[in-house]
């Protein structure tokens, strides 16, 4: 590691973190409103933005690169199949939020079902970001970044010792952005780091390609598209990363969860001045997501060619960065590497406050006192309980390494059973007016009690984004048949207690159908029909 790649990650690094606490320095953060929702003052551009990096990690920048160098590009169909399911966010879920006012993803589970179903489903989200999203962010951070300098070698220290000090490095820099600058610090810091984050999209395959093709961008392009087809088909058979069929199955219903209903990502959404710039941005970050492949994708598709036996796939992001670009852009890289570990961890640690605040906080104390507690408690228990959860993250992190089938595989497993129960009460809550509260209650254990036995009894021979799917319908027919046998008293009506303006982007339509067309576009170019041909 040479001092122009040191003097540049660091001048970068320090760059996003001014700019971020000047721009919300004159922000107020006495109010729960203030501190969790950036007073919602946030227009278009910045939802845009932080929707898109709070979405982005470092571990896609290694494991989606690696896919690619070992499989092929169907591991695209995480992100690029996204776009749909955001665009139904945006106009169905987005509308419901906002016109009802609610605060957190569980708010609306006590206006359509009852108190307790909302406490339930609390606990369950604090406990999947305390246990898997936030140690799952540091220890991606700290793998990415280790492999990404080999920093053992710069530190002379080992590799267990290294995740140790990154995962404190991470957590202590997360930390600090979302207990000291709260939210509206959180959404500047991504905005700065999406604009680097795309400039690095245009630059690394240009790099890359140059390489390539021996100083001709136009030859190394030759040379991609040319030899080592199997490698571009984004059409992936049932043995590749990503199955295409699995896209038509719990593809959708996990991405219409995450972009919908999972807190820390539409907390970016719901904090903005009105509907018209929260669909804005939702737009602007599906544009974002259709551009991602450039960075998490091709990078892995020239990698194919300049390395034909890598015997870590892990490093293949690193090497090719460290092999193609100036220093000063290497710097820029770790800079915007390690500021994607940074925001997803601030941005679940922001939201981990909001719910415990809200959801059990407040109404203890009112329960217990009689009154309402006042703004300063709330806030000041929001930063005390994000530096508690935070010291758990950061001693628990190092320790998935232990994990006996792999840290992606961690992730799959352990994310969805948290997170598609609370999806599928929630989903029937919108298109339901009868399903009671007994129904919602009965769905969540059924889900989680289905989904331990498929994935850690029985030895179901299925994706399982396909065994999603089908435990998916199980419990929603379970849930209609309560609600058939024992209605609610009356039906559900949506309540508006609105804050912002719920006027709709009226030109919304006319950009759904172009980010629609792009993405199937995508998937053409990367099939057998054109380019792996």
């Amino acid at each position: 590691m040479n001092l122009t790649i040191v003097l540049s990650f660091v001048f970068f690094t320090f760059l996003a973190a001014f700019i971020s606490f000047v721009k919300s320095s004159g922000s107020s953060k006495t109010t729960t409103t203030d501190f969790f929702f950036a007073s919602r003052t946030n227009g278009y551009l910045i939802i845009g933005a932080s929707l898109f990096f709070s979405n982005i990690s470092s571990n896609q920048f290694i494991g989606e690169n690696e896919s690619v160098y070992m499989n092929n590009m169907s591991v695209i169909g995480w992100g690029i199949t996204s776009v749909f399911a955001m665009l139904i966010v945006s106009e169905y879920f987005i509308p419901i939020y906002l016109k009802t006012g609610v605060m957190t993803t569980p708010d609306f589970l006590e206006k359509r079902y009852d108190k307790d179903t909302k406490l339930l489903v609390s606990i369950v989200f604090l406990f999947s970001y305390i246990v898997n999203l936030l140690p799952a962010v540091l220890y991606g951070g700290a793998v990415a970044f280790s492999s990404m300098f080999n920093v053992p070698t710069f530190f002379g220290i080992s590799y267990w010792q290294s995740i140790w000090l990154l995962v404190f490095v991470i957590g202590i820099l997360g930390s600090l952005y979302s207990i000291l600058g709260g939210f509206k610090a959180i959404t500047i810091s991504d905005t700065v780091l999406s604009t680097c984050m795309f400039v690095l999209a245009l630059i690394i395959p240009y790099y890359g390609l140059m390489h390539l093709g021996g100083g001709s961008v136009e030859s190394g392009l030759e040379v991609l598209v040319s030899s080592k087809k199997e490698h571009l088909n984004a059409i992936g058979s049932e043995t590749d990363a990503v199955p295409f069929s699995t896209l038509f199955t719990g593809m959708i219903i996990v991405n219409l969860y995450y972009w919908g209903m999972e807190q820390y990502i539409i907390q970016q959404a719901i904090a903005g001045k009105s509907l018209k710039d929260s669909q804005k941005g939702i737009a602007l970050a599906c544009l974002a997501k259709l551009l991602c492949p450039l960075l998490i994708n091709i990078p892995g598709l020239i990698a194919v060619h300049m390395y034909p036996s890598l015997n870590n796939t892990a490093e293949v992001f690193p090497t090719l960065v460290k092999d193609v670009l100036p220093g000063f852009l290497v710097g820029l890289t770790a800079s915007v590497l390690l500021g994607a570990a940074i925001t997803t961890y601030n941005a679940g640690l922001n939201s981990s406050s909001t719910l415990f605040v809200l959801n059990l906080y407040k109404p203890y104390l009112k329960k217990k006192r009689g009154v309402e507690a006042s703004e300063y408690e709330l806030v000041r228990a929001g930063r005390l309980f994000q530096i508690a959860i935070s010291l758990f993250a950061v001693f628990f992190a190092p320790f998935i390494i232990f994990s006996q089938q792999g840290f992606y595989n961690y992730l799959q497993k352990v994310g969805v059973l948290f997170t598609i129960p609370i999806f599928t009460i929630i989903f029937l809550g919108f298109i339901t007016k009868r399903v009671p509260a007994l129904a919602a209650k009965a769905g969540l254990v059924t889900f989680i009690i289905c989904y331990l036995l498929s994935q850690f009894v029985f030895d179901i021979k299925l994706h399982f984004l396909h065994v999603v799917a089908i435990i998916f319908c199980i419990t929603s027919l379970l849930m209609l048949i309560i609600g058939r046998l024992k209605p609610r008293a009356t039906p559900f009506v949506l309540e508006l207690n609105n804050k912002v303006d719920i006027s709709p982007w009226k030109n919304r339509h006319y950009y759904s159908i172009v980010l629609l067309v792009l993405m199937v576009l995508i998937y053409l170019v990367f099939s057998p029909l054109v380019l792996a041909k």
